[in-house]
């Protein structure tokens, strides 16, 4: 129910308008003056305000201009009525910042038109700004929620650290089986270069190393197990499941490769003998949140892990060597040259290596 405050110094006129919209079903509340009609709006909160123009206390404007001053009120409607010629005493309130003007005698059916109207755009305006207190609320929590985004990616994979900030993680973060493409990759020569350079050599080297690594990793969405100075570890199909894990290992690998390659001839003008080696596994792991209070990661613990290592440490300088089940896998589009079985450590069987040449048509 709307609630008017009516405003005239005449008693008679009061009981006449208050009559009049109680009848309609409005709330009416009323006021003799212009200092009361003001404390009236402050403290009733009326949604239309009929004011009188003349009153012994302050005229219908200077009301009406402190309500306009007011920004809790800028936006309340005010009808201006008076007895006064109409044309001079409209331009007066309009100027005063009424918003509508209503003339002695009142006539029931206008008074009652131009409330209804200006209690319809009240409704709208207050809507509006209902929406947009719940957009810049609703702003002001997704940069809440960009922020705690950007903190948490920092230790935890993309899709993972999405998962985290929109509560959403714990099955994520449970242990799980996953069948998952595992993929380990460092640099060739790395330990003796470590001990010989300086300490800004050695982090130049890491930093160029680890950026395209970074966007290897963006593009091909995978997983960051954790890297330990050159020695880095990605996995790919969890937390997200994804139709094409080999080829996607394969695709960051090849690309590395090539882009590694780069980095090493402008390390050898600076002295630095670096090669790079991948190793990629496919197989099933068990998958989740591993650490302390404190400090949690998102690990991957089985034998396909250590498979990858195993490949990788075997590797030789720009070779990418892959088990014999990601050949069975991308059979169709890999091209791969077979480096015979080899006996690792942790294995009963030997384990037939391949090196990848090239990948798609």
């Amino acid at each position: 129910m709307a609630k008017i405050l009516v405003v005239d110094d005449t008693p008679l006129n009061v009981k006449m308008l208050v009559d009049i919209l109680t009848y309609k079903g409005f709330s009416v509340v009323s006021a003799s003056g212009g200092k009361e009609a003001l404390a009236k709006v402050e403290s009733e909160h009326p949604d239309l305000v009929l004011l009188d123009v003349v009153m012994p206390d302050m005229s219908g404007y200077d009301v009406c201009r402190a309500i306009r001053a007011n920004a809790a009120t800028a936006l309340l409607p005010v009808v201006m009525v008076t007895a006064l010629d109409a044309t001079r005493e409209r331009a007066k309130g309009l100027d005063a910042g009424a918003d509508d003007f209503l003339s002695k005698p009142i006539n029931q059916p206008e008074l009652m038109a131009r409330v209804n109207s200006l209690l319809r755009i009240k409704t709208y305006q207050d809507q509006l700004a209902d929406l947009n207190r719940n957009l810049e609320s609703r702003v002001q929590q997704q940069l809440a929620q960009i922020e705690r985004l950007g903190q948490i990616s920092q230790f935890f994979p993309k899709k993972l650290a999405e998962a985290i900030v929109s509560g959403n993680a714990s099955e994520v973060l449970k242990p799980h089986r996953r069948d998952i493409t595992a993929m380990f990759l460092d640099l060739r020569g790395f330990t003796s270069f470590a001990e010989t350079s300086e300490p800004e050599e050695l982090m130049a080297v890491l930093a160029e190393y680890h950026a395209e690594v970074g966007k290897g990793l963006l593009e091909h969405e995978g997983t960051l197990e954790h890297f330990a100075g050159d020695g880095i570890f990605i996995f790919f199909n969890d937390p997200v499941k994804q139709d094409n894990p080999t080829e996607r290992a394969i695709r960051m690998a090849l690309e590395l490769r090539e882009q590694v390659t780069q980095l090493m001839k402008e390390w050898r003008k600076r002295g630095f003998d670096l090669g790079f080696g991948v190793g990629i596994s496919h197989g099933y792991a068990t998958i989740g949140a591993a650490g302390y209070e404190g400090r949690w990661g998102y690990c991957a613990n089985g034998s396909v892990c250590n498979l990858a290592a195993r490949l990788c440490s075997h590797a030789q300088s720009g070779q990418i060597l892959i088990s014999q089940r990601v050949v069975a896998m991308e059979e169709e589009k890999l091209k791969a040259e077979p480096l015979g079985d080899v006996t690792f450590k942790g294995f009963a069987r030997p384990t037939a290596i391949y090196n990848v040449l090239t990948y798609g048509v």
